[in-house]
């Protein structure tokens, strides 16, 4: 069972949202969730993932957003970066393969924090 500390649970968007069990989005979608957070899937290309409805886009969520932790690459994600930037997520992590430098440096001059790390490493070791 993973961590449960109440005030350290989140809602986490996560961009690039896959139903697949084989991929590490849909695995951070689970640790996530056994770790006491709530994912919020976003993909255009996934309805559902685990029972929990995925928006097209990070511009359909509607809560809060504290942390968003990217599974696409810079090609996607710069196509975004308005939709990115309005959502004003707390913290942004680049998983590997979706570094973006561009959009990091925007980020974090919006006042983001910005980690370019594993989702699933930063969670099973207490680094989230």
């Amino acid at each position: 069972m993973g961590q449960t500390d109440s005030s350290k649970h989140e809602n986490v968007a996560i961009l690039g949202a896959s139903d697949r069990a084989d991929r590490f989005a849909y695995k951070a979608f689970k640790l996530l969730q056994e770790y006491g957070h709530t994912p919020l899937p976003v993909s255009p290309n996934v309805a559902v993932v685990e029972g929990v409805p995925s928006v097209k886009s990070v511009a359909e969520l509607q809560v809060p957003v504290d942390t968003l932790t990217m599974y696409v690459g810079a090609k996607i994600s710069n196509q975004l970066t308005n939709e990115i930037l309005a959502l004003k997520p707390k913290r942004v992590i680049f998983n590997p393969g979706s570094e973006n430098p561009e959009l990091a440096d925007k980020l974090e001059q919006a006042g983001s924090e910005v980690v370019e790390a594993c989702t699933l490493v930063m969670l099973r070791t207490g680094q989230y």
